[in-house]
């Protein structure tokens, strides 16, 4: 989780959730505040890393296509001698 400046922020939950959270955040020893924050950083690290997935996704076959389009080129080069 980020080390920056905190800001207090208010949000309505309903109830149900708040007692979750109470019960969640009691068995590991920590604030209701320090719960959220954590999920919410787990959450935004889950979306970086599904991002950072598609990318290399994206550049793999890119890099794919590049081999099998240059792949005849470095045939004839090697035939020849290279």
């Amino acid at each position: 989780m980020s080390t920056g400046p905190i800001q207090k922020v208010t949000v309505s939950l309903p109830r149900e959730l708040v007692a979750f959270a109470d019960r969640r955040a009691a068995e590991r020893g920590i604030s209701r505040s320090k719960l959220i924050a954590d999920l919410l950083a787990d959450y935004k690290m889950g979306e970086e890393d599904a991002l950072a997935a598609e990318g290399y996704q994206f550049f793999a076959q890119e890099a794919e296509e590049f081999a099998e389009a240059s792949q005849s080129a470095v045939s004839e080069v090697l035939a020849h001698g290279g």
